[in-house]
């Protein structure tokens, strides 16, 4: 989908039935800002905008998503191809949706993470100055043990909700 090939035809089709951006924003409910943001391909109307919008305009959904009016012959085909390309932009492989988790478990759990930083660091440092020298194979034990609890539960979390 070209969103400026679009945004263009939009325009056009708004002006042959002379309406202004804020007219066609008031009937399709949004703002005339909204409605010049489509038409410089800048952003495409949410999905449940463009039945709407196709059908003040007076055009199918297919000719609205291609930019152009379409006989036809090329409506079957820009019919099939924009049912792919929306596939295409809306599906996700299994290595995207496991990196948004992972992502989205991170910034759940910031706050646990940064405490048991904090804590690594303040024992380290008290190690460091202190004649407790000998228990820094316990703390280093003990981060790396922290460390692969924190990544079981990150992953536990992740594989829930990639195969639920």
């Amino acid at each position: 989908m070209d969103q400026v090939k679009t945004g263009k035809f939009i325009a056009a089709l708004r002006k042959e039935r002379g309406l202004t951006q804020e007219q066609l924003g008031e009937r399709l409910g949004v703002t005339n800002k909204t409605v010049s943001r489509w038409e410089t391909g800048s952003y495409m109307p949410p999905i449940d905008i463009l039945l709407e919008l196709s059908r003040v305009l007076d055009i199918s959904l297919n000719e609205l998503l291609s930019g152009e009016r379409l006989n036809d012959e090329q409506l079957r085909v820009k019919a099939d191809k924009n049912v792919l390309e929306a596939y295409r932009e809306t599906s996700f492989s299994l290595k995207d949706r496991e990196k948004y988790w992972k992502k989205k478990w991170l910034r759940e759990h910031i706050a646990l993470i940064a405490v048991w930083v904090i804590v690594l660091l303040n024992a380290l440092v008290w190690l460091y100055f202190s004649e407790h020298m000998l228990f820094a194979p316990l703390w280093t034990g003990l981060c790396l043990i922290v460390y692969m609890w924190l990544r079981n539960k990150m992953m536990i979390y992740v594989e829930d909700k990639l195969y639920k």
